[in-house]
């Protein structure tokens, strides 16, 4: 099974995989969202 010696190790791999690409699309997605920070500042400059 491609040199890995147990299906449970073959798994972490793919979940690893697998929440990396998770995260870094959630990121992607949010990157210019602004936060509860960015309303206040926004109505402090009025």
């Amino acid at each position: 099974m491609l040199g890995f010696g147990d299906f449970w190790v073959l798994f972490a791999y793919a979940a690893n995989i697998i929440v990396v690409i998770i995260c870094v699309v959630y990121g992607i997605v949010n990157w210019n969202r602004g936060g509860e920070n960015s309303l206040v500042e926004e109505k402090d400059g009025e």
